[in-house]
């Protein structure tokens, strides 16, 4: 397990990395080209949820750097501030495109209003009902692709929540850990003290028999003298 104060960093920024990719790819230009009406807006719809969960990613990267340490925190915002670049570049370009389609769709709305030769008859009822059927196919599709993006999204929350668990449980890793270090170092010291303790009774002792052995060396001199 990595346990460095910079994993849970490099772990959101990995996320974020990815989800931008994909976000760069829905906002391709030939992508943007190839899509049109509903399907681009379900599309720029995704991609709005995308990039909330990325400022999430990048809310989440500001907390991790506060426990960074000083020496090398100032990488890490440089980082931090590539990504913050990377976020508002795509949601400028998210703003742009829907302002794009709005454009289309206010342009395709005033090409359908065209003047008809005959306002009134069968041609006209018949020009209602299969203008009304269009409405009711184009509902049935939206529908349909709000219940996909539901279920994308239900589907990206699961993923998320699975990814905040694995990352809880790196942390109570962590902490065990770190629980054991400051034992380990606890029993350390306690083990290094009775050491220092011993050392200074056998000092005690050896100067106690050398006293002793200097006065019997005194005694028998003295003796040997008188």
């Amino acid at each position: 397990m990595n346990s460095a104060p910079t994993a849970l960093f490099d772990s959101y920024e990995q996320d974020f990395q990815q989800f931008i990719k994909i976000i760069g790819k829905k906002l391709d230009s030939e992508v943007s080209n190839n899509e049109r009406g509903e399907e681009r807006k379900a599309t720029l719809r995704r991609v709005e949820m995308e990039l909330d969960e990325a400022d999430e990613m990048v809310s989440q990267m500001e907390i991790e750097i506060q426990g960074i340490p000083q020496s090398i925190r100032a990488e890490y915002h440089k980082r931090l501030r590539t990504a913050k670049a990377d976020l508002a570049r795509y949601k400028k370009l998210l703003k742009d495109q829907r302002a794009s389609v709005a454009r289309s769709d206010l342009l395709s709305s005033s090409q359908s209003f065209t003047t008809s030769d005959e306002p009134y008859g069968e041609n006209s009822d018949r020009a209602r009902l299969l203008a009304g059927t269009m409405r009711l196919e184009d509902g049935t599709k939206r529908l349909q692709e709000s219940q996909r993006i539901a279920l994308e999204t239900e589907n990206q929350g699961a993923d998320i929540l699975l990814n905040l668990r694995r990352q809880r449980e790196q942390i109570e890793n962590a902490r065990d850990t770190l629980h054991t270090a400051d034992s380990s170092i606890d029993r350390a010291s306690n083990t290094l003290k009775k050491m220092i303790r011993t050392m200074y009774k056998q000092r005690v002792v050896t100067a106690a028999i050398i006293v002793v052995l200097l006065l019997l060396i005194g005694l028998i001199v003295w003796s040997k003298v008188t």
